[in-house]
């Protein structure tokens, strides 16, 4: 092995021979155990939290798979509708191209061009990772397979009347023009206005304060073009004898009535609302209650159109409401609504109708990939009637088909389930699953397969033209498929009756609504186990928190605070990491600051650590289902624990190659530490498993570390070299067997979260114990044993006490480790002097004793320093050990500098101008930095003390 633990020399390098011989495969015979990744897009790259989440199913994959486990971790990406067809839209522009210029077959035919250069990259960087996918099976939701299974879901839940056709109110980005998912909304706050409006009342009827006229407050005034009732709590004193009179709505001049709605908040404002049905989601639903009719202002673009749409409250087309035929006043015509917002209130303020304007703080809801605001807007959609789907996906998680980790996360689901709405499953793009339905010239729709099943099952004479709808599905409709459609269905595959239903989910939990309860639905729907019962998709929803930065910030492009994994595995120099987080920024102007803050916290750049550490610190920082603050120092820190996995094996190698191992036969003397380090790695091991089969990747990754650093390292390999230097042939045997062995299962033991280093390592030392085949990743589990050698491991931890506190008093008296030292012990019962007498060697050897005198209950030990490991006394005598006078002079100058950091401190903390301007976490540091220095001080004037009564 190299001297250096190098990850850049053997990662990509053993990722490759793992692909090449096919060892991510399923092996074909055990249990099932399968995880469908969850397809990240096309589009992208990979992110922290990516890179967590694979993190998670990597593990969990590996340690099945070496458990023997049947095991198959899916793989495939997502086409991503929106996100790529504006990647390609913004390649078009730039050369001066739109897609309405090539036209629909030419633009789906340069998405696919692009896919095919470059929609690879998260691929390869998912191998960067480690990841175990099985690539022979990787799909891609716009394959054909999947394709038909989309329509295949399409036309079954058209036939059992759960799709249909219909018009109402969606999320519409007026850029892109088409509806979005509430997944693709970003609410923004912003500083705006409430505009207070009066509005006449008719017939000259009064409010109980005499006025003739009701105060409406709207931060859309243009809407109220659109106004179809004015709405009163029905409790409402001041407006009892208003409800079912008349507004005379100014500008339009239309009778609207007043209404009564327990929505309204009475204590809001003047207890007055407009109601906009087709503007305003809220609106749309007390329309639907009241059954008022609706009025659409704006176009696509959100321009006033000339002649407004009218509308039935449940979207039948009207001719006209009350006479109003829908024209609209001629200065509104395409104006843009912020233009017409302005013209509105011109209006008001004009006629004595604005009756006063607040500033006001709201949050605007924006199309996260348009970046405009989204209109509310009342268009013809497609729909899933989910409701009857969702009822049988919501008791499989009642009763314990499916279980969420956390379990808190059931009730979040449990809330949306139960309140579910209709799905609009539409959108106006190119790319993406065309639905499959078709029109005839009088509007009549026809859903089948493709067009030649259309006209046979709805026996259409040849020279009847159909045209197929221009829409496709949302992108969520195909990846509610996910978990059985990447099998085969709707053939009945072998892959479907072997790995379905899967094992584990993991997933965030900003879309258990969007992604996982659908998944639930479609999969309960469409399959049936072999008794008839709905089959479920999975067995177990892990949940994840977010990746924030160290500051506890949301990642995001807008802050320039992002890190990509693969800078963390590969380094990054600080002029490379400001160019990516500046690059295409939306906000120029926050460069220098974004600069600057990187610069601050990364003045070098980020070195590189390696794959394996990225992955452990992952783990390690998993606590369940929360939220995790990045920390770089964690990071640093478990690079180390690789070099000191490294550098241990090294140490094991160059002591057992070219040695008798025992694997050959001869006699094996095990001494207490070969024992004890045997039934700690059977704790270990039971416990490591017990983490895994909870989902504790944090305790999994500190159970590890804590064997692996402290137990096995810094003790076990210590405790072999008075044996390895001065033991007899068997011993030597004994240990090196030990050695050999236990690296090889601590190897296997890491390798579902340390796939390459331990690969690397393990290649070494297997022949060594014994053990053969070409990769670890083949190797069975490391299984918790009988109890073995308990006495052993409660001997050596009993010495471990010993030696860890005559350690503790060389510290403490400022005592060469290499000086050897005389103890005298007293109250030692005969379990401690066999314990002493027994292990003389460990004692010589890491605690540095010359020797060792057992004093009677009734001897009285010389001026010693003391320490107690049960009853038993330890004295150390300190006549000839130190220079007293040279120490206390040592002593005293450290307390004069520990007393004045203390006095700063002081100081500084009962400044009133400090206190009072400081921010609260800087005095909450120097507070913690008081108490540090205090308790230093304390601890050299205690050992003053000690050594002054020596």
């Amino acid at each position: 092995m190299d001297k250096t633990y190098s990850p850049q020399a053997i990662e990509q390098a053993l990722y490759q021979r793992w692909e090449a011989q096919g060892c991510f495969k399923p092996s074909g015979h055990g249990v099932p155990y399968s995880i469908m990744i969850p397809p990240p897009n096309v589009t992208g790259s990979l992110h922290m939290g990516h890179a967590f989440q694979h993190t998670i199913m990597d593990t969990l994959v590996r340690y099945k798979r070496m458990d023997g486990f049947n095991s198959l971790w899916q793989v495939g990406t997502d086409h991503a509708g929106i996100a790529t067809q504006m990647v390609v839209e913004r390649q078009l522009a730039a050369q001066g191209v739109t897609r309405h210029e090539l036209g629909r077959d030419a633009f789906i035919d340069k998405i696919w061009q692009w896919k095919a250069q470059s929609g690879g990259t998260i691929t390869q960087q998912m191998r960067r990772l480690g990841d175990s996918v099985d690539w022979q099976r990787e799909r891609f939701t716009m394959d054909d397979g999947l394709s038909n299974a989309v329509k295949e879901v399409f036309v079954r839940l058209y036939q059992d009347n759960l799709i249909y056709r219909g018009k109402r109110l969606v999320n519409w980005d007026p850029k892109l023009q088409t509806a979005i998912s509430d997944l693709e909304v970003e609410n923004k706050e912003q500083q705006g206005h409430i505009w207070h409006l009066r509005y006449p009342l008719a017939d000259g009827a009064k409010t109980a304060d005499g006025l003739d006229y009701l105060v409406v407050a709207t931060t859309r005034p243009e809407t109220m073009l659109g106004d179809v009732a004015v709405a009163v709590h029905p409790d409402d004193e001041r407006y009892q004898n208003l409800i079912g009179q008349f507004i005379d709505l100014p500008i339009v001049n239309r009778r609207i009535a007043i209404i009564a709605d327990s929505y309204v908040d009475q204590e809001f404002g003047t207890g007055c609302v407009k109601i906009t049905p087709a503007h305003d989601f809220n609106d749309y639903d007390i329309g639907k209650r009241h059954q008022l009719p609706m009025i659409a202002l704006f176009d696509d673009t959100a321009h006033v159109r000339a002649q407004a749409g009218l509308f039935t409250a449940t979207g039948e087309a009207l001719t006209d409401i009350n006479g109003f035929d829908g024209t609209l006043p001629t200065q509104y015509h395409g104006a843009e609504r912020f233009a017409a917002r302005k013209l509105v209130v011109a209006e008001f303020d004009a006629a004595g109708l604005l009756d006063k304007v607040d500033a006001h703080t709201n949050k605007v809801p924006y199309g996260d990939r348009g970046g405009v605001p989204i209109e509310p807007h009342l268009t013809d959609q497609w729909y899933v009637r989910v409701a009857p789907m969702a009822a049988t996906a919501t008791k499989a998680v009642e009763d314990g088909q499916i279980q969420f980790v956390p379990k808190q996360y059931e009730n979040m689901y449990f809330s949306w389930m139960r309140d579910i709405q209709d799905w609009c499953i539409s959108r106006q793009l190119w790319w993406g699953h065309r639905i499959p339905a078709w029109y005839d010239d009088s509007g009549n729709v026809y859903v089948g397969r493709d067009e030649a099943e259309v006209r046979a099952t709805y026996q259409l004479a040849a020279n009847v033209s159909l045209r197929q709808d221009d829409d496709v599905l949302d992108t969520w409709f195909s990846s509610a498929l996910w978990t059985f459609s990447t099998l085969g269905w709707p053939e009945q595959t072998d892959d479907l009756k072997t790995f379905h239903p899967t094992d584990v989910l993991v997933t965030g939990f900003d879309i258990i609504f969007f992604w996982v309860a659908r998944m639930i639905m479609m999969t309960m729907h469409f399959l049936k186990n072999p008794d008839g019962t709905p089959q479920v998709p999975f067995k177990t929803v892990y949940v994840t928190g977010l990746i924030r930065d160290e500051e506890g910030q949301k990642m995001s492009k807008s802050k320039g605070n992002v890190l990509d994994p693969l800078d963390m595995i590969d380094g990054i120099s600080l002029d490379e990491l400001v160019g990516k987080r500046t690059a295409n920024m939306m906000q120029p102007q926050l460069e220098a600051k974004i600069a600057a803050r990187t610069e601050k916290q990364f003045p070098e750049g980020i070195s590189a650590h390696g794959t394996d550490a990225l992955r452990f610190t992952l783990a390690a920082l998993a606590s369940t289902g929360r939220d995790i603050n990045w920390d770089m120092k964690r990071l640093e820190g478990y690079r180390n624990f690789c070099n000191k996995l490294w550098n241990a094996s090294r140490y094991v190698l160059m002591n057992t190659e070219d040695h008798d191992c025992g694997q050959q036969g001869g006699e094996l003397e095990l001494s207490l530490a070969d024992q004890w380090i045997i039934a700690r790695l059977n704790d270990t091991v039971a416990q490591f498993r017990n983490a895994l089969d909870t989902y504790r990747f944090d305790q999994a990754a500190n159970i590890a570390y804590e064997f692996t650093w402290n137990q096995f390292c810094d003790w076990y390999l210590e405790l072999t070299k008075p044996i390895l230097f001065h033991g007899t042939e068997a011993q030597l045997r004994g240990t090196r067997h030990t050695l050999v062995t236990v690296l090889e299962q601590l190897l296997r033991l890491l390798h579902p979260l340390l796939p390459f280093i331990t690969e690397e390592i393990w290649q070494r030392v297997a022949p060594l114990a014994g053990v053969s085949g070409e990769t670890i990743m083949l190797q069975p589990y490391p299984q918790a044993q009988a109890e073995r050698f308990a006495a052993a491991r409660d001997d050596m931890e009993w010495l471990q006490q010993v030696i860890v506190a005559i350690r503790n008093i060389r510290g403490e008296m400022n005592l060469s480790p290499s000086k050897p030292l005389p103890i005298l012990v007293k109250q030692a019962d005969t379990t401690a002097q066999q314990r002493l007498t027994a292990n003389q060697a460990f004692f010589n050897a890491l605690a540095k004793l010359e020797s060792v005198t057992f004093l009677a209950a009734d001897q009285e030990a010389p001026a010693s320093a003391t320490a107690l490991v049960g009853r038993m006394e330890i004295h150390i005598p300190m006549a000839g050990l130190i220079d007293t006078a040279a120490e206390l002079a040592r002593l005293d100058k450290a307390i004069e500098k520990a007393q004045k950091e203390v006095d700063l401190f002081s100081r500084k903390l009962s400044n009133d101008n400090f206190v009072s301007k400081a921010p609260a976490d800087v005095i909450e540091k120097e507070r913690a930095k008081q108490a540090d220095a205090q308790e230093t001080l304390q601890q050299l004037q205690l050992q003053r003390a000690k050594i002054a009564a020596l």
